[in-house]
């Protein structure tokens, strides 16, 4: 392999010097990924979970066992919530440091993409490559989001970028060490992780047909001493959690270690509960969610399969990776969008050497130029008839969302026609860049704080706190995380998991031990009909449910309520 041209000496895309691209490249990142934050709370269906998890972690010093409220939190490894954590001690604003690790793993990802790229070709395709990945909606979207599949990306990219320094620019046994480590912190983030090893397998394949532009490393003892840094990270964290578990001897330790391991891995693997889906289901995730990448395609298809037959390495490994990724999720029945978000920065950069040639290609600027087209006009006909026509579909749409949702949506699309107007079919890649910055622009510094007030339950507890008054306790039932991660002043609760009746008991038997003092703050489907609404205040709606706030002397004696759906179905959260 050729060393890699010093940037200095780098033929540059567009402007005059590579250097200077590759740092307004990284401003405009930073921007498109992180305007907005500080600007927001944690929104459904995911965020707030987390983010009070991490909140409740810095409060109470406990970070082996991860609690939700006062019930154990058994879903996830409690990885991304201490980053969560260690990014409020940093910052002190948890409205900034929930979002921060997503932030840094979609960062790093675009990074690793560009850095292996120019290695394994030049600046200008690697350039290509990381704003295409940047540019893709479902990457932008996703890392932008506090979940915790944006850090899984970051963590797998980087075990891939470390993987594929060994096995194409190597020997690099450090690179191998490293690879192998980040894929066990990916384990310890989320089971998943160990998918990045997968890169071992199309290596085999490779080697055994001696493929160009593969390392050949030797060394059987240091394949294996790479290989059990893989665990290093699992144990940091399992070794402290089985050993405290064991000494303290609490049931409820020793049902989260169960559940951790094998409920939340293997059983959900196996025998998923929901988000059931056909086999073909992420074909269709990658044709949408994909786009503007997704347009490559049909001509990076045929280009991959003729490199391919002359034995290039360097796409076989990527290529087989992201295949053997999207088998293991589809063998499974339950699927959702985010499981092969690690494999957008693998396919960007197996589109690296193909991208200045196909970014030439009429077909694919027309492609591009027909998706800016649409998308802004789809949004400036809605918005316009939502405005001025009100249709149902509107009002629907505005059960759920600020009205000036509309306003904002118009002028995304305004500014995308006088874009395209302006950049027309010859400069129609450059035309989506200027449109996807507008779009994410105003969504981050306009949308977030109109939306923010009913997604986050900011708005309902605030008032509830107002009709409340300062010194009152407020249980609350039936409650969603982002209900007591925004509450104000004192409150307490009765449990997430627990039977909406079950909750509805223990609420009313603590109110009337001080019912002068005590508020009941509830979803309006658990009070079923053993509250008198004219004596109940109601709150107001967020997050597609009605609120409700009641003392004492609204809750109809002798009544219980019927077992509703399960407090614990966050699907429609």
């Amino acid at each position: 392999m050729k060393p890699c041209t010093p940037l200095s000496h780098a033929r540059p895309l567009w402007l005059r010097d590579a250097r200077r691209e590759l740092l307004l490249f990284g401003v405009f990142a930073l921007l498109m990924l992180g305007l907005g934050i500080g600007l927001r709370d944690p929104w459904p269906s995911d965020e707030p979970r987390f983010a009070l998890v991490a909140r409740l972690m810095v409060e109470h010093g406990q970070w082996l066992f991860p609690h939700r409220g006062q019930e154990l939190y058994p879903d996830k490894p409690p990885v991304f919530m201490w980053l969560q954590a260690l990014a409020y001690l940093v910052t002190g604003q948890w409205r900034v440091a929930f979002l921060l690790p997503s932030l840094a793993a979609a960062l790093t990802a675009l990074a690793l993409v560009y850095d292996l790229a120019r290695r394994l070709w030049n600046h200008r395709s690697a350039l290509l490559a990381a704003a295409t990945l940047l540019l893709t909606i479902h990457f932008t979207y996703q890392m932008r989001n506090a979940q915790i599949d944006p850090l899984l990306l970051g963590w797998i990219t980087l075990a891939n970028y470390g993987l594929l320094r060994h096995l194409l620019l190597g020997p690099a046994w450090r690179w191998f060490a490293a690879g192998c480590f980040f894929a066990g912190v990916g384990v310890a983030t989320k089971g998943v992780g160990v998918l990045a090893l997968l890169m071992l397998i199309p290596y085999l394949i490779a080697r055994r047909g001696h493929w160009h532009h593969l390392a050949l490393p030797s060394g059987g003892w240091r394949w294996a001493g790479g290989l059990a840094l893989f665990l290093l990270p699992i144990l940091g964290w399992l070794l402290p959690m089985l050993l405290v578990a064991h000494a303290d001897g609490d049931p409820q330790h020793a049902a989260y270690v169960q559940n951790i391991l094998f409920g939340q891995t293997v059983h959900r693997y196996a025998t998923p509960t929901g988000h059931i889906h056909s086999p073909i289901y992420f074909l269709g995730i990658i044709v949408v969610d994909w786009l503007p990448l997704s347009l490559l395609l049909p001509w990076a298809l045929p280009a991959w399969w003729r490199r391919l037959k002359r034995c290039d390495a360097r796409l076989l490994l990527p290529l087989g990776w992201i295949v053997l990724l999207l088998l293991f999720f589809s063998f499974s029945p339950g699927k959702r969008d985010v499981y092969i978000l690690p494999a957008l920065p693998m396919t960007a950069l197996a589109l690296a050497p193909l991208l200045p040639g196909l970014l030439r290609r009429r077909g694919v600027r027309i492609a591009v130029f027909a998706l800016t087209l649409l998308l802004s006009g789809a949004l400036s006909v809605a918005a316009t008839l939502a405005i001025h026509r009100h249709p149902a579909w509107a009002g629907k749409i505005e059960q759920s969302l600020d009205p000036q949702i509309w306003w904002m949506l118009l002028s995304v699309g305004t500014a995308g026609l006088v874009i395209i107007a302006f950049t027309r079919v010859r400069r129609a890649p450059l035309g989506w860049l200027l449109f996807a910055s507008m779009l994410w622009g105003l969504y981050g510094l306009w949308g977030y704080p109109m939306l923010n007030g009913d997604r986050s339950a900011r708005d309902v507890m605030v008032r509830a706190r107002a009709i409340a008054g300062p010194d009152a306790i407020i249980g609350l039932l039936a409650w969603k995380e982002q209900n007591l991660l925004m509450a104000q002043g004192p409150v307490t609760e009765f449990g997430f998991l627990k039977p909406w009746p079950q909750q509805y008991a223990e609420a009313i038997a603590w109110q009337q031990q001080a019912p002068a003092q005590r508020w009941i703050f509830s979803l309006d489907d658990a009070m079923g009909q053993c509250v008198d609404r004219h004596r109940a205040i109601h709150v107001g709606h967020a997050n597609r449910r009605e609120w409700w706030l009641f003392k004492a002397d609204a809750v109809i004696a002798g009544c219980t309520p019927r077992l509703a759906e399960s407090a614990a179905d966050d699907a429609d959260n």
